[in-house]
């Protein structure tokens, strides 16, 4: 028999049924649209501005973050995804990112971020705007020597002592846009190899164009008071100064060489360094064979940190005692052939690192006789040079003279010339012979045999002094030259029989 269903309660049953089933689905859709919040990850790139080195933008990559805190290291802070922040200084910055996600789960990250003026190495040169400099006149301030190894062997150099304290006031400013000023401060220096012969020789003068002739009567007025030009180029330690008469260090000192009239740039290698209140520039000339020449200046900071200015040069040396010999020669055979002109007193020594002149007593005459001196160029400053324990009083004598062998096979087609010289000064009380030095001139035209070059005592042919040795009494230095001055050409030569009559 069959059973009669109710369809009221089937139909119940479906209902419901159909009411759970909705739940579920309704249940799962919704766990799929709200899953569980993730942890934030906090990240940051940032680049600096190529038009202004102090503004850095930040690009934010951050994720599962809603919110932001940017602390960038100098106190200041912001709250913008991406922000542009501006530094007031140079420096490394320690940049730290808060990332938060609505669960207010935050995540940290943080970088250094370095701040570096692009100009900062020209700016230790020039400055914001500008920077002055003078020589320093603590320690020496410039010297001459052969290489940067010996660099005053050849001239001791210039202290802040009174002998040439116009240089000691004269400034030299670079500014941030590549001028250059030169402020003669109203006096110039008769400089060696520029001024010999004029008045203003060796001495402070009045720094006017009428006062700037030069040795061969040239106007060197260029070198005065004036603006130029310059580039610097830090990575390679090197300066140019552009413009006619622009110079720093020496006026003569150019990117080559010496000069004796002003020229259109010149090229020098400079280091800056930082002391406590003021910087450092050391500037060089370095001709090779030819002689180094570094120069130092100062800027000040604290201006009460600067020695004061010594004007007044103190007495120098002392006054030999007077001695007037019957009898004063050096045949250079031996070390011990001579009567008061001693070979074993030349001044400063001999070599390399004395003053360009490599010399040797009792070598083999090349023409077959006794032993004679062999004389060596190897540098520019090249004389041969004696510094006698006395003053000498010339009383007996009326000539000088030397026996030269000037070789064939030295080269001298460049610089190196035929040229013989005797120099006569006083060294014992003057700290520069060459300031007031006479000199007995004569060019070889025999080869390659001896020859005797005889000269008058009154008659000097040269020279910066003008006086005979009959008018002083102080005379004490001698020296002898071979193959010119001024250049660094080599040539060997022989010498016999240095002689006073």
């Amino acid at each position: 028999m069959k059973r009669k269903i109710n369809l009221q309660w089937f139909l119940s049953v479906i209902f419901l049924m159909m009411t759970a089933t909705a739940i579920t689905f309704s249940a799962c859709k919704k766990e799929e649209e709200d899953p569980p919040t993730a942890d934030p990850v906090a990240s940051f790139q940032f680049a600096v501005s190529q038009t202004n080195y102090m503004e850095v933008t930040f690009t934010n990559f951050s994720q599962n973050a809603t919110s932001y805190s940017w602390d960038f290291g100098d106190g200041e802070t912001s709250t913008e995804k991406d922000p542009v922040h501006v530094y007031a200084s140079t420096g490394t910055f320690t940049v730290k990112l808060t990332a938060k996600n609505d669960a207010n789960v935050s995540a940290d990250f943080s970088s250094p971020v370095t701040i570096t003026d692009p100009n900062e190495a020209y700016k230790l040169l020039t400055g914001e705007v500008s920077k002055t400099w003078k020589l320093f006149r603590e320690g020496v301030s410039m010297s001459l020597g052969e290489s940067p190894d010996n660099p005053a062997n050849w001239w001791p150099g210039l202290e802040n002592d009174g002998a040439r304290p116009c240089l000691y006031t004269q400034e030299f400013t670079f500014h941030f846009d590549g001028t250059y000023v030169f402020d003669d401060k109203g006096m110039f220096w008769g400089e060696y190899g520029v001024f010999d012969g004029t008045e203003f020789f060796e001495t402070c003068f009045e720094a006017i164009p009428a006062n700037m002739i030069n040795k061969d009567g040239i106007d060197v007025s260029a070198w005065l008071s004036g603006t130029h030009a310059f580039t610097y180029d830090p990575a390679a330690g090197t300066a140019t100064l552009t413009g006619q008469g622009a110079w720093i260090g020496i006026p003569k000192l150019t990117t080559t060489g010496e000069t004796s009239v002003p020229v259109a740039s010149t090229t020098f290698n400079i280091e800056i360094t930082q002391e406590a209140g003021y910087d450092i520039m050391n500037i060089n000339f370095n001709y090779g064979d030819a002689g180094y020449w570094p120069v130092v200046y100062v800027h000040y900071y604290d201006t009460s940190l600067e020695p004061d200015l010594v004007t007044i040069e103190p007495p120098y040396g002392e006054d030999l005692p007077d001695l007037t010999p019957t009898e004063m020669w050096n045949t250079f055979e031996t070390s011990s052939s001579f009567v008061v002109l001693d070979t074993a007193g030349v001044y400063p020594g001999t070599g390399p690192a004395a003053n360009g002149v490599a010399f040797t007593m009792a070598v083999a005459d090349p023409a077959g006789g006794a032993n004679v001196g062999q004389y060596d160029r190897i540098g520019t400053y090249q004389e041969l040079q004696f510094q006698m324990s006395n003053d000498i009083q010339f009383d007996n004598f009326t000539t000088v003279s030397i026996d030269v062998y000037m070789p064939s096979s030295n080269d001298y087609s460049g610089t190196l010339t035929k040229d013989i010289a005797i120099v006569i000064g006083e060294a014992s009380q003057t700290e520069q012979w060459w300031t007031a030095h006479i000199q007995y001139d004569a060019a070889a035209t025999v080869m390659d045999e001896w020859v005797t070059y005889t000269f008058n005592l009154d008659s000097p042919t040269s020279g910066a002094g003008s006086y005979t040795p009959y008018e002083r009494t102080d005379l004490d230095f001698f020296a002898v030259s071979l193959g010119g001055g001024g250049h660094d050409a080599a040539g060997t030569f022989y010498i016999r029989n240095f002689t006073f009559n």
